[in-house]
């Protein structure tokens, strides 16, 4: 029981946490990783572009290596849409943000502003 009790706490609080983010909360880096959070606004062949709700544009690098989620299962870059949000936790790379995971939310409401914020540590 109390093994299953620790699985549902931490289900619990990902989900969260994840939901917070989304809705602008701040999230401290860790690892040497920057979170860029807010709706993608356009997504490239090799990048994806953030506006955050400071209404900052982020460009950020997506590469072979990109792991990409959405409810904490495996997604691919082609479920990524214009107008998801998003919570991208990417690395500095020759002055570049290079995406190491991207975890997909849902589509942001029509009139509502995007969520999220870019921090930099």
């Amino acid at each position: 029981m109390q093994h299953s009790r620790t699985t549902l706490i931490k289900s619990v609080t990902r989900t969260m946490t994840f939901a917070l983010a989304l809705l602008g909360s701040t999230l401290m880096a860790h690892g040497g990783f920057e979170h860029v959070m807010g709706t993608v606004s356009k997504i490239g062949p090799t990048t994806v572009t953030v506006e955050t709700t400071d209404k900052k544009m982020v460009e950020v690098v997506i590469d072979a290596k990109t792991k990409f989620s959405r409810e904490d299962k495996a997604a691919t870059v082609s479920d990524m849409k214009a107008g998801d949000r998003v919570m991208i936790d990417a690395k500095p790379v020759d002055k570049k943000l290079v995406a190491d995971s991207v975890k997909l939310g849902t589509a942001a409401s029509k009139g509502t502003a995007a969520k999220g914020e870019h921090h930099q540590h």
